[in-house]
């Protein structure tokens, strides 16, 4: 059945907006003058709200489920931690490395092999990773402390990529594909890192007016209405279709820093990154022309 058209947009129209709302994290996140903490835990908790007010039906809530939404957790956690340190192109990028460790836990939990063609794949994510870390790592006022904001980045995108493996590994055991268990692995885990951080986020003696349209910005759209709209369209888009439009993330993401806080990665990261992006938008490609021509 078909879901009905948010905002009478498309379904690639609405992965798209997906992308560029997820887009605008890093920016935001670097706007408020709240601690990472609190971010995290407050955004998390509008998310978690507005999902369960877009779900029709909450369903598919498991053990399973409660899994992914603690991989999800973290990935939403240290995504804010690592945007605090060093930059929204180094915190977007690194969480775009998820193939390379989506390869090498694949096999063990899906039972999906690394093929001989994705080898240059994997090579190209962990020399763009490399890439991230050299150059001059000076601080600013954007990015305070580049190195752990970089660690942090990559504990950020094995998370992320424990989340696609997980989330994987639910759907293929719900006949039907509902899109029921990714829903709600989704609610679990906003509602996971809002109370996770709520203790070091407390006492919260003053919330400005700025700082409180940031994260309702940031828990309502940026998380919370990108969710929906990726449920909704992401069953009637071909994956290979969608791969690319979200890929509008990681490109779109420095553009947003360097506008609003005149943040720039430097050299060495840019190269990285697109390196990153490229070798992800050709894998993409390649598949969609394999998957054309056995059809």
């Amino acid at each position: 059945m078909y879901d009905a058209p948010m905002f009478g947009l498309s379904p690639r129209a609405q992965i798209l907006l997906t992308a560029l709302l997820f887009s605008t994290g890093g920016a935001a996140i670097k706007a408020a003058t709240l601690s990472s903490w609190q971010i995290a835990s407050f955004r998390s908790g509008l998310a978690a709200i507005v999902l369960m007010l877009g779900a029709r039906h909450l369903r598919g809530f498991s053990r399973t489920t409660l899994l992914v939404g603690v991989a999800y957790a973290a990935t939403l956690t240290s995504f804010v931690m690592a945007n605090r340190l060093t930059t929204a192109a180094n915190s977007v990028f690194l969480q775009a490395t998820a193939p390379l460790y989506i390869a090498l836990v694949g096999p063990w939990v899906l039972g999906e092999f690394m093929r001989r063609r994705d080898l240059p794949l994997v090579f190209a994510i962990a020399i763009g990773i490399v890439m991230l870390f050299l150059g001059r790592q000076d601080d600013s006022l954007t990015a305070p402390d580049r190195a752990m904001g970089n660690l942090i980045g990559v504990f950020s995108g094995c998370c992320w990529a424990l989340t696609v493996i997980g989330l994987r590994w639910v759907e293929k055991r719900e006949p039907g594909g509902t899109g029921g268990p990714a829903r709600a692995a989704a609610i679990t885990g906003n509602v996971i890192a809002c109370v996770a951080c709520l203790p070091f986020a407390l006492p919260v003696s003053n919330i400005s007016l700025h700082d409180g349209l940031v994260v309702g910005y940031l828990g309502i759209f940026q998380i919370g209405l990108a969710y929906l709209l990726l449920t909704r369209a992401i069953r009637h888009v071909p994956a290979v279709d969608a791969s690319l439009l979200l890929l509008a993330e990681p490109a779109f993401s420095p553009l947003w820093a360097w506008l609003f806080h005149n943040e720039s990665p430097g050299g060495w990261p840019l190269a990285g990154g697109a390196l990153i992006l490229g070798s992800a938008t050709w894998k993409t490609w390649q598949d969609a022309r394999r998957a054309g021509s056995s059809a």
